[in-house]
């Protein structure tokens, strides 16, 4: 892998999970990374969650980076306007907002659902990311070179819920990632899209009860069976690394890329040594109809 000394990167919801771990990542790379989102040490965002954009700045100190926090609520055009104040260019743009969580009905058929709840999960999910985008894609688009990554669900617009108002959030996120391949492509940038498997979160290991030092005892109890098939959130963020590196990025441009894609594509392995390959596991198992909790996952990590 390339170096990304002297860069510049901006990571949108970057406080937790996949984006956390890519602005770590990026950073191991020598880039200095604008963690920016809406939790700080100071001020809590609507989701309650400890985890806070100074200790991902921290984080991407540790590993080789230059973290610099910077609190953001991307549904506010003049708080991402003071973002943009403070970069003179951007050559990586992450874009992971979601904050959607706190507004999915699991369960119910979307006419008995809450429709402002709906609307709520489509702003912060959806509008979040165009407005992001308006204002920090000039600072990309100023040179040839640069990348521009939307994060969102799922490689395909098949339906998998649990709701439509997440099903339409995600497919958005992947319709805005095919549209940024083609404009992009005309300064020389390359716009496209990328997607976990099944996510080893913070959150989700809080939901299971359990750590990531014993997360495997959650399988088949409180979690599903495909929880074996799991992977951190550094694994897509190494994938990300990896194609903000690569010359030959607009290859993939306008694509959706999974982390298991990635994965075959740059040879990267997650933070415990494996090689999760949700993509197979889905296609070779779930589409195949055979049972999850009698499969054995190890070819599939």
């Amino acid at each position: 892998m390339a170096d990304l000394q002297g860069k510049i990167a901006v990571v949108t919801g970057a406080t937790r999970g996949c984006g956390r771990a890519i602005a770590v990542e990026l950073g191991r790379l020598g880039a200095t990374v604008y963690v920016t989102g809406r939790t700080t040490r100071e001020s809590a965002s609507p989701m309650g969650r400890p985890e806070t954009i100074e200790e991902t700045a921290e984080l991407v100190d540790a590993a080789g980076g230059t973290g610099v926090p910077v609190r953001c609520d991307f549904t506010s055009v003049s708080e991402v306007d003071a973002l943009r104040s403070g970069l003179d260019r951007v050559d990586v743009l992450v874009d992971d907002v979601w904050g959607g969580d706190d507004f999915i009905e699991w369960g119910k058929p979307y006419w008995e659902s809450s429709l402002e709840k709906a609307l709520a999960m489509v702003h912060n999910a959806v509008d979040t990311h165009l407005i992001a985008l308006h204002r920090l894609l000039p600072l990309v688009a100023a040179r040839p070179g640069g990348v521009v990554i939307e994060v969102t669900d799922g490689d395909n617009d098949d339906y998998v819920g649990p709701t439509i108002g997440y099903h339409v959030a995600k497919s958005a996120v992947r319709a805005i990632g095919r549209g940024l391949g083609v404009e992009l492509a005309k300064s020389g940038c390359t716009g496209l899209t990328v997607t976990p498997g099944f996510l080893r979160s913070e959150k989700m290991l809080d939901i299971y009860g359990v750590t990531e030092k014993n997360w495997r005892d959650a399988v088949g109890g409180i979690a599903p069976p495909d929880f074996a098939i799991s992977e951190t959130p550094s694994y897509l963020g190494r994938g990300v690394a990896a194609l903000a590196t690569d010359p030959d990025v607009s290859r993939f441009a306008g694509r959706v890329l999974g982390s298991w894609t990635l994965m075959r594509t740059y040879g990267f392995a997650d933070s415990d040594g494996t090689c999760p390959d949700w993509g197979r596991w889905m296609t070779e198992v779930r589409e195949k109809g055979l049972d999850p909790a009698t499969t054995d996952p190890a070819p599939y990590r």
